[in-house]
């Protein structure tokens, strides 16, 4: 990494301040089309770069190419970010907060006192005492997730093109919108995009490197009633609100929920509720690293659905399951290379890789079965999805090291 001159912190303290919050309730794609204001800032900067190819298509991606420096029979790799942030904290205006050589201090949040964040909450954060820390300002998320892969993967590429004596093949850059909502591959062109393997930048901590997701379905399951004229209802009326309610009540609370489960245990969560006394629907995710287990979880949820309608005779249920996305690891083991790329990067690096296994999925999950094997990478994102989300500059620069390393070693295999 000779004349590196990082400019992650300045990158992703720029890009957080774009709104880019992902609206689950739109069907448009991208969701929201405040994303693509973020994703035209990276086309103009990709260009200003050097790579020409930088583009926007209408569903949202960025699209470009930091081209070989050696020639031969390189395989294609893709580095891979989303821009949107999560809709479950607020990401308007978001006033990113650099905190110089961090003394291990409490950071109390200036637009709200009462958000701290602590060591002794995120423990993370006693191994990153001496680093410049970003956070928000206590009221909004930081947008850390996913912007620190977007800021890592820019300076990537203007250190790679500022130094074309760096051996490496053809490598292609895709920034995804809507990932948080599950949609974020959605409209991907593969034939386009032209990589045989890749790597998302969006996981947590130094040394993650993640092999392995849930698999992931979605469930529907609708509570139909009997409605009636409140007044003259007395055997008549079967309110499917009730139903509902009898049936979200008898699911465990102690097991089999998100609440009560860690490792490698799977759950199923309720998402949403919606209706009335004639129809009501409850909507779930449902999450296992086999597989076949989502199949017995969705049959479980039926037999408590059926107890329910029996408890409200004339009650009666449908249910329907949408698959989201499959355990990368599937495929990734059918291309141990890839892993095994990574990790050597990461021993380069000076890190030693903790392979470690997602309770979510990624743009990668979904990607892996589109054809691109394609693992995670750790970018130092943490406490996401909530107002004492931080990011470590100095994890994001590791980051920046670790993918000049393994595109390297790409091109030398």
């Amino acid at each position: 990494m000779n004349n590196y001159s990082s400019g992650v912190a300045e990158r992703l303290m720029r890009y957080v301040q774009v709104d880019t919050c992902a609206d689950p309730n739109s069907e448009t794609q991208p969701s929201s089309m405040k994303q693509k204001d973020l994703s035209r800032m990276l086309v103009e900067e990709l260009k200003q770069l050097g790579i020409s190819d930088a583009e926007l298509d209408e569903y949202g991606y960025v699209y470009a190419t930091i081209p070989a420096t050696v020639e031969g029979n390189i395989p294609v790799i893709c580095y891979c970010a989303h821009v949107d942030t999560s809709p479950d904290c607020s990401g308007t205006n978001v006033k990113p907060i650099l905190h110089k050589n961090w003394n291990g201090s409490d950071i109390v949040m200036p637009d709200d006192t009462n958000v701290v964040l602590s060591k002794e909450q995120h423990t993370y954060l006693k191994e990153r005492i001496g680093d410049d820390i970003i956070t928000a300002s206590g009221l909004t998320l930081l947008g850390a997730d996913d912007k620190a892969g977007v800021a890592i993967i820019m300076d990537l590429a203007a250190y790679l093109m500022a130094n074309p004596e760096i051996p490496h093949g053809k490598i292609r850059i895709l920034f995804t919108p809507d990932e948080e909502i599950g949609r974020g591959v959605n409209k991907v062109n593969m034939d386009k995009l032209g990589a045989q393997f890749g790597y998302t930048l969006d996981g947590g901590e130094r040394g993650s490197l993640e092999g392995e997701s849930f698999s992931a379905d979605g469930m529907v399951i609708t509570f139909h009633g009997i409605s009636a004229h409140p007044g003259y209802a007395k055997g008549k009326m079967v309110n499917a609100q009730k139903v509902a309610a009898h049936f979200l009540n008898s699911l465990p609370s102690d097991s089999w929920c998100p609440e009560s489960t860690s490792g490698y245990e799977g759950f199923v969560h309720p998402v949403h509720t919606d209706g009335g006394a004639e129809e009501t629907r409850v909507q779930f995710i449902i999450r296992d690293f086999v597989t076949a287990k989502l199949a017995d979880y969705e049959s479980k949820l039926e037999e408590y659905a059926k107890q329910a309608c029996a408890a409200f005779p004339g009650a009666t249920y449908t249910a329907k399951v949408t698959e989201q996305y499959r355990n990368m690891r599937e495929v990734l083991d059918l291309h141990p290379q890839v892993m095994g790329n990574a990790a050597e990067a990461y021993k380069r690096s000076g890190i030693e890789p903790q392979i470690m296994n997602i309770r979510g999925g990624t743009d990668g999950s979904r990607l892996s079965f589109m054809g691109l094997p394609c693992p995670n990478i750790f970018t130092g994102e943490m406490g996401i999805h909530s107002k004492m989300e931080y990011v470590s500059v100095q994890d994001m620069e590791k980051a920046v090291e670790v993918c000049v390393n393994l595109s390297m070693i790409w091109a030398g295999k």
